[in-house]
């Protein structure tokens, strides 16, 4: 609560003490700073604090850490035990992690499972990276539920005044992003807010104001890359895979502006203008070859999905029998419920389901028998060690023989080499896609290969390695 330049012309000393005043009388009226399942403070008191520690530093900017962490995997805890339960665990962080801190540091529960600290005389990068890693090993030992125990991990973000903020929603917005950054580096990590993240930041954020006006005057592009018979390459289908060149920033990876849209909320925006796309040059393509989409994990948790790719369907006059909807394990296990939903509307109309990333999940098989799917892709890890690994062949092996029995249909992706394709065809699998058979390619690029189909004497449509303008040329 920063009184500077106010207009109330109060000196540093009149203004520290009205602070205090304000935290007093808040605390008086209804206890409104209190959490009242740890009794720590709550995000009021935290800003309260950060704000008096700016107000005390204006004149000579000494730095300070605030830091944000949240318990990892603490939902699945408090749904198996209760909330009860939950609550205690709650208690027993805020007990162990006030132990911890220095004298003069302030704990508070913000929400859920979210705690912050204020953190006055932690001066430094440095400092804030050890203490997080001390805090990280205070959630090593078990925690108590009476006949039970359990054993959490915590992930950490820190950032220091002045240089990530000068205001308390500038730091905490910082910190948020150290902890984002945190979660990403899996359970129990420590992340400082570091001139390096700043710069990524400064990155992403030009990276996603080009990506909305890239979406906004449809500049995404789509690319496509064949579906094959590995053991005669004839082409069965194309991949539908989204391509962006900015003027500026230049070629920016899939891997980087899909995330990207999804986090920022446009991602059904980008996959509307790119499946119009996909469909109008798939109209143009023989009847019996189809195309095969992505959807993102967000979008199979909105209901409105699969009413959204029919009415596209039904705009574009195409066939959903031609239609492939690739989708991963990780995007239906947010809202399995709603995906199911989904999954099932589109296939009542013949478009086909396809798992995509088969074999790296986590409990793949238990998705076969809860989802109706037509396909499954086997990962690319596995393809990549064919031939080198006994293991990932004998997985591969074990996919097929398995599939065949559910009378699932399979596709291997990421065939770069002959001798790969070779050893997918001894082993029995029929599709495949990957280098070896084409790299991703334009539309036009696309369309060449029927007319290089029409031009030969059997017209068999083909796409191999040794092919003349073949897009792996």
């Amino acid at each position: 609560m920063t009184y500077a330049g106010s207009g109330l012309g109060l000196l540093p000393d009149e203004r520290i003490d009205l602070s205090e005043r304000i935290i007093r009388n808040e605390e008086e009226n209804g206890k409104s700073l209190t959490d009242p399942v740890t009794g720590l403070g709550n995000l009021r008191r935290m800003k309260i604090k950060t704000d008096k520690l700016i107000e005390e530093r204006a004149d000579d900017p000494a730095p300070f850490t605030i830091g944000v962490f949240d318990i990892d995997r603490f939902r699945p805890v408090n749904d198996l035990f209760g909330r009860k339960a939950g609550d205690e665990i709650l208690s027993q962080v805020a007990l162990r992690i006030s132990a911890a801190l220095p004298e003069d540091a302030a704990l508070v529960r913000i929400a859920g499972d979210t705690f912050g600290m204020v953190l006055p005389t932690c001066f430094f990068e440095k400092d804030a990276e050890r203490l997080g890693k001390l805090l990280k090993e205070v959630f090593t030992a078990p925690f108590d539920l009476g006949e039970r125990t359990v054993r959490m991990t915590a992930s950490f973000g820190f950032c220091q005044y002045p240089f990530a903020g000068s205001n308390f929603d500038e730091l905490y917005d910082k910190c948020e992003s150290a902890l984002y950054q945190a979660r990403k580096g899996g359970p129990g990590s420590v992340q400082v807010y570091t001139h390096r993240m700043a710069e990524e930041m400064r990155k992403r954020t030009r990276i996603e104001q080009a990506l909305r006006k890239a979406i906004a005057a449809e500049e995404i592009d789509a690319h496509f890359q064949p579906i094959v018979d590995v053991r005669s390459g004839a082409i069965k289908g194309f991949e539908c895979l989204a391509r962006w060149t900015d003027p500026e920033l230049g070629s920016i990876s899939p891997a980087v502006f899909i995330p990207l849209a999804e986090q920022a909320g446009f991602i059904d925006s980008l996959t509307k203008i790119l499946f119009l796309k996909a469909i109008e040059t798939a109209k143009s393509w023989p009847k019996d070859v189809f195309l095969s989409f992505n959807l993102s994990s967000v979008q199979l948790m909105d209901p409105t999905t699969g009413l959204s790719v029919m009415a596209m369907l039904s705009k574009m006059d195409f066939d959903p029998r031609r239609i492939e909807i690739e989708i991963t394990e990780t995007g239906i296990m947010s809202d399995p419920e709603t995906a199911e939903r989904i999954i099932n509307e589109m296939r009542a109309i013949g478009i086909r389901i396809l798992l995509d990333d088969f074999g790296t999940g986590q409990s793949s098989l238990g998705r076969l028998r809860d989802f109706s799917f037509d396909k499954v892709k086997i990962d690319r890890s596995f393809i990549a060690a064919l031939g080198e690994d006994t293991q990932s062949e004998h997985i591969v092996t074990a996919i097929l023989s398995m599939c065949k029995a559910l009378e699932l249909s399979v596709i291997a992706e990421g065939i770069e080499t002959a001798e790969q394709a070779e050893k997918l065809v001894e082993l029995g699998c029929i599709a495949g896609q990957g280098y070896f058979f084409g790299r991703p390619a334009d539309a036009q690029t696309t369309l060449g290969y029927f007319r290089q189909a029409e031009a030969s004497e059997g017209g068999e449509l083909t796409c191999r390695t040794t092919a003349p303008g073949c897009c792996a040329d």
